[in-house]
């Protein structure tokens, strides 16, 4: 395979975050390059008519299908606000007990980002909320009973796919217990597979059997799974326990490199060979161009290098662009005016209003 064939596929593998309004020349050029998809953030957004028009002119950039992703779950964690949906955090739709009421979040959610050109939805949060110093998930779980986690979260999967928004399951193996935020740290957990099993897989396990198209990892240390080694980069977490034993064959997700967890701790060559190698496909860059860039060249020279398959990134490409073909819009499909049309519904906002009026005393 030509050097630049290669570059091709390595650039299919990363999805890149920006600074902006617009889109600057330089992620169109990566775009251009073949680019797996774009993730938005806040400050990449104004209003529904303006996302919808930079969403629209990074898929006409792309030779392909282009996935632009999100991170909208309610609550904290919501790209989106006022004039779409303002949703209260997850915990308060878990205290319902409603898998109805979830399924439905999920249908207004996919109609409001799809309607604005997102094809992926970095959501639900699969965490289970079992320690309350957790300083990075809490109210972002639906709760603390593991059952409860897994009903609420397939619901909310069942949805938002089917409106063509793929969902993205996070934060495998579980996030919930930690103490620190992966963000700024690298948690340590000491659970033995008995207890992952029976608590923090459980709602991974229902939502692959909802058919949760992606999964994200989370950048956590499973001490009796693999010691010293992040979930991100460990084969035993990925290839064995999510693909072997759970038997899930969709896209996984690292969560973002530029973390300090795996980012200050680990040459960024060997985050990245480390996280293809143990059967990740995509690859987070959130923000850093230089960094987007030095994914792509790490990527070449360890396959030429012979340290990562070229049979794995063209396994892990091959997935994106499942995923892609399936989910990605086409430019020419995205309304601006649609987009302004079906942001903050009246009637969803009154789902909203009613979680959030949801008696505090129901299941969690």
């Amino acid at each position: 395979m030509p050097a630049s064939s290669l570059a091709r596929l390595a650039h299919r593998l990363v999805f890149a975050g920006f600074d902006g309004l617009t889109a600057p020349g330089e992620t169109l050029a990566l775009v251009e390059e073949g680019l797996g998809g774009v993730v938005l953030f806040a400050r990449n957004v104004a209003s529904p008519q303006q996302v919808a028009e930079l969403n629209r002119s990074l898929k006409a950039s792309s030779a392909g299908p282009l996935l632009s992703c999100v991170d909208q779950e309610g609550g904290r964690v919501a790209r989106l606000r006022a004039p779409w949906t303002e949703w209260p955090p997850m915990r308060k739709l878990g205290e319902t007990g409603d898998e109805e009421l979830a399924e439905e979040v999920g249908r207004v959610l996919g109609t409001e980002l799809k309607s604005c050109g997102f094809d992926l939805d970095f959501a639900p949060v699969l965490d289970v909320d079992s320690n309350p110093s957790n300083p990075i998930i809490g109210d972002r779980s639906f709760g603390r009973d593991a059952g409860l986690v897994a009903r609420m979260g397939a619901a909310l999967v069942r949805g938002l796919q089917a409106l063509r928004v793929a969902a993205c399951g996070k934060h495998f193996p579980g996030h919930g217990d930690t103490a620190q935020d992966s963000h700024l740290t690298l948690p340590r957990l000491p659970h033995g597979l008995t207890r992952l099993r029976k608590l923090e897989l459980v709602p991974f396990r229902e939502a692959i059997g909802a058919g949760v198209q992606s999964l994200m990892t989370a950048h956590v240390v499973f001490e009796a799974l693999d010691p010293g080694v992040p979930a991100t980069m460990s084969a035993k977490a990925v290839e064995g326990l999510l693909r072997r034993e759970l038997g899930f064959s969709g896209v996984v997700f690292s969560d973002d490199l530029e973390m300090k967890a795996v980012h200050e701790r680990f040459p960024l060559a060997e985050v990245v060979e480390q996280s293809l190698n143990a059967g990740v496909d995509g690859l987070l860059v959130c923000r850093d161009l230089k960094m987007q860039h030095a994914v792509v060249e790490h990527l070449v020279h360890a396959v030429e290098a012979g340290r990562v398959a070229r049979a794995r990134v063209e396994e892990a490409a091959s997935r994106i662009d499942r995923l892609a073909a399936a989910y990605a819009s086409e430019p020419a499909r995205i309304d601006p005016l649609a987009a302004v049309r079906l942001a903050g519904l009246d009637r969803h906002r009154a789902i909203a209003r009613r979680i959030a009026r949801s008696n505090a005393g129901g299941p969690a």
